[in-house]
């Protein structure tokens, strides 16, 4: 510890200064000196005393200190003030009559399954009416609600005593000519005689949906974890058909984007399989290469599918001749090469089951319809510019020599005939007899473009469509609806 030191006296050069002093001045300076060098003396030799000195004092100080320090003030001392208002309620009585008066409304909806009938289907709506059961057993009408098809769309309100009100079921139209764009409507209600049935074929209103993914193991994959339904990918294969094989070309990692309609019945989403409109819109990058597609009709209401410039997605060649499905849109499923060894393989193999539809690609006449050696069964079609197409191993023909078919018909089925070892379609391309890739073909051929009358029109609608498939980008794989 370092002890404390008294100030030194210094001397000032020159001894007239000294001189100059008084006597009484030297006695002072000489009494001060001797008092500091007693107490330097008396620190050196007593420390410790001098620091418990010390932390005495400072205690001393921090406690008068606290005593001083002003207190807050107590709460129960501060002053107290009720404040009353009066109140009057309305007239309970009167509120509870009115209230009794009503009847509770409950709404409720199910779906009808199969083996339904009339008492399951009204007890999980949670009816309990034997007016109405019994006029369900009666009317003819009525028992379309669980007979036919299941998946009728059914809601229903009743009272709080459980009794209907009003029951309405909705299904696909019953008429063939009408399927697709209309929907049966049965209606079940009180009236002042009792139940009543109605039934009606009403239109379907339509919504648009976006919807994004990313290609991971197969197309049909991709769309259902982007809630996109079934239809809208198949459409979305046969619009980019003539840019992609997507039974050969599709790759991991390739992304799509669309804008589609999504059929309502009474403004309920539809759950069938015709629950979904057009596609009026979609992106597709395959490999790097974005490809785009939208939606264009005249004023005449005749319409197709265009790329951004204009120019028609129809080709006059389809790029495969089997439709793209689930059962395809795998990447295992792409390319399958004969395995028995042939003189020289040429053309395309798709594996498919046997019994899958194939369709011609183009317009033309069949030239060969019947067996030939190791193709089997086997047809050829004569198209124009020397171009022909063959399709072997077929399990079954439905088309027959001289017959004119049109892009898309269905001409046979995909077999195991001739000197095939599983099941799939030999498919070649000839110009002129030398087998050319189809992909190439359809991608080189001839396609329509936009008049100039149509242009302007067109341009502003595909800005817009293109907006919405930004926005379908930045949703990643969650459906939205856009009203």
């Amino acid at each position: 510890m370092k002890l404390w030191q008294p100030p030194r006296l210094h001397s000032f050069a020159g001894s007239s200064r000294l001189d100059s002093l008084s006597h009484a001045d030297k006695a002072v300076e000489t009494a001060v000196q001797s008092v500091f060098g007693r107490v330097t003396h008396w620190t050196r030799q007593h420390p410790r005393r001098l620091a418990a000195g010390t932390a005495t004092v400072l205690a001393v100080i921090a406690g008068t200190a606290f005593g001083l320090a002003p207190m807050a003030p107590d709460a129960s001392a501060l002053p107290k003030r009720l404040v009353t208002e009066s109140f009057t309620p309305d007239n309970l009585d009167a509120q509870l009559d009115a209230l009794a008066a009503k009847h509770l409304v409950l709404a409720r909806s199910d779906v009808t399954r199969a083996n339904d009938t009339a008492n399951t289907v009204t007890k999980r709506l949670g009816i309990f009416d034997d007016q109405l059961n019994a006029f369900l057993q009666t009317d003819v009408t009525s028992r379309r609600l669980w007979q036919g098809r299941a998946g009728k769309l059914v809601s229903a309100t009743t009272d709080d005593n459980g009794k209907l009100t009003a029951l309405v079921a909705r299904y696909p139209a019953e008429n063939d000519d009408q399927f697709g764009t209309h929907f049966t409507r049965l209606t079940i209600a009180l009236g002042e005689h009792g139940f009543a049935s109605k039934l009606e074929t009403v239109p379907f209103g339509t919504t648009t949906r976006l919807g994004s993914g990313v290609v991971r193991t197969s197309l049909f994959a991709a769309t259902d974890d982007a809630n996109v339904p079934d239809p809208i990918a198949t459409q979305m294969a046969e619009m980019f058909s003539t840019d992609i094989d997507f039974h050969r070309e599709l790759r991991k990692g390739d992304t799509f984007s669309v804008v589609y309609e999504a059929l309502t019945a009474d403004g309920e989403p539809v759950p069938w399989n015709q629950g979904t409109g057009r596609v009026l819109a979609a992106e597709f990058v395959n490999a790097g290469k974005a490809y785009s597609s939208v939606w264009f009709s005249d004023a005449s209401g005749k319409g197709a599918y265009f790329d951004l410039d204009g120019r028609s997605k129809h080709s006059a060649f389809l790029a495969s001749p089997l439709a793209f499905s689930r059962i395809t849109s795998g990447f295992s499923m792409r390319f399958h090469p004969i395995l028995k060894e042939w003189k020289k393989h040429e053309g395309v193999d798709y594996g498919a089951p046997i019994g899958t539809p194939v369709h011609v690609v183009g317009d033309g006449v069949v030239a060969f319809a019947g067996v030939q050696n190791g193709y089997g069964n086997v047809i050829q079609v004569q198209h124009s510019d020397n171009r022909m197409t063959v399709y072997a191993h077929l399990s079954r023909i439905d088309v027959q020599r001289g017959q004119h078919v049109s892009q898309g018909d269905h001409i046979g089925d995909v077999g195991m005939t001739g000197w095939a070892t599983g099941p799939h379609l030999h498919f070649e391309f000839r110009v002129a007899g030398v087998v050319k890739d189809p992909l190439t073909i359809a991608k080189s051929a001839e396609t329509l473009a936009l008049d100039n009358a149509s242009r302007p029109r067109f341009t502003a609608m595909a800005g817009e469509l293109k907006s919405e498939l930004s926005v379908a980008q930045s949703l990643g794989t969650q459906a939205a609806r856009v009203d």
